[in-house]
Parts: structure tokens; C-alpha cells; sequence
């Protein structure tokens, strides 16, 4: 009996040290490059308990800059200030545009009625697309964008406007094909060819598959399948071997899901991009399964691994970009000491 209990303890330690050579992130090449981050709707008001259901734009915190999502102003500024891609979220109108609107609810976040995907494009541009957003607290309710001169773009404008090395991150908020076909008709309408520029898309499954169709080698992805690669590869990682579902796929990793990885950072990092595919960190938490769950402080990308050159997906781009690449930091000082201000409270909370 001891004979046996001897040779399967050495089989065992034999297991452990070859699964601990295989996966172990000090033996794999280091990885090229640095994290990149994704500013998600480029500059907006954080929301409080964004996680919950309704409207967003009637629960914003205190502003502590002048930017709204998806506006012409915010966007531009988020490229300068170093964002590696600028998130937007894309919408079909009545009649076929591709506007750039979170809430597919004018009522929500400017002073239309309706639905964008039944209201015409000319009626949509004479709104105020700051006109919802509201702030509630002890001194009551204040409307600090109403009236401010914002506008809701189209794609094709924006992506006019942005410097030719930007890229952008599209949003396709349904799963409604002539979303993707509308995308890809306003980009080709200006010559911009996201397989050359760099542009990525995300949203539904059926959405990110017709886009597929129309650009192969873009980096498009589907969160659902992206955390179904993350949960496959926690169960089979330690063979050395990528999961199917991974495969020229889109890894997303929580900050605190890092340590259940097989061989992360290095080995995991050198295994995907053998596999074709990206990987995307998110803050901790547990966020909706179709989106993506955003850094909103600076000192959560001090838990990145200084060798990481993925993605880091970030709602708060305006203090975390600085945070990570301050030399682009164009912020004015009273803007600076307003998000300090922001963060301090949002810390406290």
C-alpha cells in the first residue's frame, strides 16, 4: 500500500511541475506593445447605477467636463487626448441614416418623442441632444447640457472628421441587419475601409456576423461570446490548448477574474495571438452579458500587468487616459481639479 501511495504522490508532484512549466508566463516570449485603451461613448457623465434599466441621461453625477457621448466635440477630444479607439454607438433612422445616439428613445436624452429607428434624419438634427441629461442631489434636479448647442451626428460625419490615424469602435445597438449593411454603406460613402483604418465593431451575435461577411479580417466581437472564450478557456487552459470558442475570437477579462487564467499574463497573451484572437480587460463586477463593464478610476490599471498590450475598455477615459498616458493630458486645470473632485466622491461611494 505504501508502494502505491509513493508512486502516486510522484505521479501527482510529476502533474503539478509539468502543468506549472507549460503554463508558467515567465517562460513565454514578453509581449510586444502596451495596453490600448477603448474610451467607451469617448467622453460622457458618469451614471449612477448604470447597471439598472431606464433611462441613463436622468442620472448622471455632478459633469466635471463639457462632453457628451457620441458628440462630434467629445469624440475629437478623446482621439487627442490618446484614446487608442473611441467607442460610439450606432443607430438606424426612419429613413436609412446611421446616427450616433446611445438611447434609442429620443425622449430620453434630448427633446424629440419617439424612436430613432421611426424618426426621419432631418428631424432628429434639430434636437438638443443634451437636453435630457439630468442631475439629482440635495440642491434638486438641474439640466446642466440643456441648451448647450449639441447635436446628434451621423457615422459618416464623424468619421469624416477624425484624424485619418483614429479609429472608432462601433457600437451596433440591435441586432437588425440593415444596421451592419447601413454601417458599412456610410462608411464606403466616404472611402473608409475599417480593414485599413484600423475601426473595430461589437453588438449582437447576428450584427457582428454580417460584418464579418462585409470586412474578414476586422476585429469584430459579441461580449456573450467573448465571456463564453473567457469561461471555456478557465476549464481547459491548463492543456496549453485554446478553447474553439476563442479561436480568431475576443477575450473579456474582469480585473479580478485575472488570477483564475491559465499561464496570464505572457503565456495566455502569446497562446491567443497564435489563436487569432483579442483580449479585452474590463473593471470588476459582474456587468450585463451583452455589454461591456468599464474602468472608471485611474488606480484600477495599476492591477494591469505591465506586460499586457491588449485592451482596456474604460468609462471614465477622461481621468484614466491621462492616468496612462499623461504626456497627452490637454486637460485645463480647473478641469483637472473637477475630476479630482469626481473621483474622490465616486471613491467614496
Amino acid at each position: 500500500m505504501k508502494k502505491y501511495a509513493l508512486w502516486g504522490g510522484m505521479a501527482f508532484a510529476l502533474v503539478v511541475l509539468v502543468l506549472s512549466i507549460t503554463n508558467a508566463s515567465w517562460l513565454a516570449p514578453y509581449p510586444a506593445g502596451a495596453p490600448k485603451q477603448i474610451t467607451h461613448r469617448a467622453f460622457a457623465p458618469q451614471v449612477r447605477q448604470a447597471w439598472e434599466e431606464g433611462c441613463l441621461a436622468t442620472r448622471i453625477e455632478t459633469p466635471y467636463h463639457r462632453h457628451l457621448p457620441n458628440t462630434r466635440d467629445s469624440i475629437l477630444r478623446a482621439d487627442r487626448m490618446g484614446g487608442w479607439m473611441i467607442e460610439v454607438d450606432a443607430q438606424l433612422t426612419g429613413d436609412g441614416e446611421i446616427v450616433l445616439l446611445t438611447e434609442d428613445n429620443l425622449d430620453c436624452a434630448t427633446d424629440g418623442t419617439g424612436l430613432v429607428g421611426e424618426t426621419a434624419l432631418a428631424d432628429i438634427q434639430t434636437l438638443d441632444a443634451g437636453y435630457g441629461y439630468q442631475v439629482q442631489d440635495e440642491a434638486g434636479t438641474r439640466y446642466p447640457f440643456r441648451g448647450k448647442g449639441a447635436v446628434i451626428p451621423t457615422l459618416g460625419e464623424i468619421a469624416r472628421a477624425i484624424p485619418r490615424q483614429a479609429r472608432l469602435m462601433v457600437h451596433l445597438k440591435s441586432d437588425d441587419l440593415a444596421l451592419a449593411d447601413g454601417v458599412a454603406k456610410a462608411l464606403k460613402a466616404i472611402d473608409r475601409d475599417p480593414q485599413k483604418t484600423g475601426d473595430a465593431f461589437y453588438g449582437s451575435a447576428a450584427g457582428v456576423a454580417r460584418i464579418k461577411e462585409l470586412y474578414p479580417d476586422v476585429w469584430a466581437f459579441n461580449p456573450e461570446q467573448a465571456r463564453q472564450c473567457t469561461a471555456d478557456y478557465t476549464l481547459t487552459g491548463w492543456t496549453g490548448m485554446v478553447p474553439s470558442s476563442c479561436e480568431n475570437g475576443t477575450m473579456i477579462i474582469a480585473l479580478d477574474d485575472q488570477s483564475l487564467l491559465w499561464g496570464w499574463p505572457n503565456r495566455l497573451i502569446a497562446r491567443l495571438e497564435g489563436a487569432g484572437a483579442e483580449i479585452l480587460i474590463e473593471a470588476p463586477g459582474i456587468a450585463a452579458t451583452s455589454e461591456v463593464n468599464g474602468v472608471d478610476l485611474p488606480e484600477q490599471l495599476t492591477e494591469i500587468p505591465s506586460s499586457f498590450n491588449g485592451y482596456v475598455w474604460t468609462d471614465d477615459a477622461f481621468t484614466t487616459l491621462p492616468a496612462l498616458i499623461p504626456s497627452f493630458d490637454r486637460r485645463t486645470q480647473k478641469e483637472i481639479d473637477a475630476s479630482q473632485a469626481a473621483l474622490e466622491r465616486r471613491r467614496a461611494q
